[in-house]
């Protein structure tokens, strides 16, 4: 049978999954259709932004995990959101964030290994504008996206 995994990884990170609502209906106990009805509701009111695959990052070849701080010149103090869309362009950045107090930002980084996050920081992330970054490596992450690993 044809390996597909790489497609559906891609699809799936890009939000090609769906709810179950049969069996969300009978985890709650309400009709279908209800189910239905409130979760399109949901979605068209943008309360729902996407659905989304948890994964076991190591058997996807994204096992490297690391939180970078970010601290900007004072040219780019006023308008993080330039820096920060720029970053969210990169598919290795997986969270882009405005922060208050020591660092105006933090982004959040999967890569294959340290040799892809070395790049990623020497082309990318290292540009005009960003005065000094602090990289935190996960060694061992327990909880992602609300589930236990």
């Amino acid at each position: 049978m044809k390996d597909i995994k790489p497609k559906l990884i891609r699809l799936f990170k890009e939000g090609y999954c769906t709810p179950q609502i049969a069996r969300i209906a009978k985890k709650i106990h309400e009709p279908s259709t209800t189910i239905h009805y409130n979760i399109k509701k949901m979605e068209q009111e943008k309360v729902i932004r996407t659905y989304k695959a948890v994964f076991d990052y190591k058997k996807i070849d994204e096992g490297f995990y690391a939180i970078v701080l970010i601290s900007l010149s004072p040219d780019e103090y006023g308008n993080p959101e330039k820096i920060g869309a720029e970053f969210a362009k990169h598919p290795q950045i997986e969270s882009v964030d405005i922060c208050t107090g020591d660092w105006e930002m933090v982004i959040t980084v999967r890569a294959k290994d340290q040799d892809e996050y070395y790049n990623l920081v020497k082309n990318v992330i290292s540009r005009k504008g960003v005065a000094k970054i602090k990289t935190l490596t996960s060694l061992k992450q327990i909880k992602t996206e609300f589930v236990e690993l």
